[in-house]
């Protein structure tokens, strides 16, 4: 079956190509958040800038994941992203509390840094449900079709050799 190939019907439709983008854009976002936080209150973050820049590495490389329509990695985007959106809600007003006098000014001002961390939250939950919409899309559904039968379906572009 040489002219049997594998075509993949729910990665073309316009849902689940703009669900893709948005999990994408918000796991970079959320990465970007992150290290700015990071960077921008480095002395104050007592050592926990290696689990921040773990954090942002491991939400870019599942934006890489994404990217190539891996949906396996969309659950545990949504995991980490829970976990991620309390520990948020709980650094944030600590940010604000440091914006007195007698405290040690970070890089950035500590309104600042107490704002991005608190937008951090809805980003989160708004990864937790895109990233939830992504996996029930099933973007790994697999057809295959004769060769030519693929070509008429949807083009040269969408066929892999099964």
């Amino acid at each position: 079956m040489a002219d049997t190939v594998l075509v993949h019907p729910n990665r073309d439709k316009a849902e689940a190509k703009a669900t893709k983008a948005i999990v994408i854009l918000l796991l970079l976002a959320s990465a970007a958040l992150i290290l700015i936080v990071t960077i921008g209150g480095w002395a104050e973050l007592q050592g926990a800038q290696i689990i921040s820049f773990a954090l942002a590495g491991i939400y870019i490389g599942m934006a890489v994941y994404v990217s190539r329509w891996n949906r396996g990695v969309l659950p545990v985007a949504a995991g980490l992203a829970i976990l991620f959106s309390v520990i948020a809600a709980v650094a944030g007003p600590a940010w604000f509390d440091r914006d007195k006098a007698g405290f040690h000014e970070p890089t950035l001002d500590p309104s600042m840094l107490g704002l991005l961390t608190l937008i951090l939250v809805p980003v989160q939950l708004l990864l937790v449900a895109f990233a939830m919409r992504g996996f029930q899309q099933q973007w790994n559904v697999e057809i295959e079709m004769s060769q030519e039968d693929a070509e008429g379906y949807g083009g040269p572009g969408r066929i892999q050799p099964a």
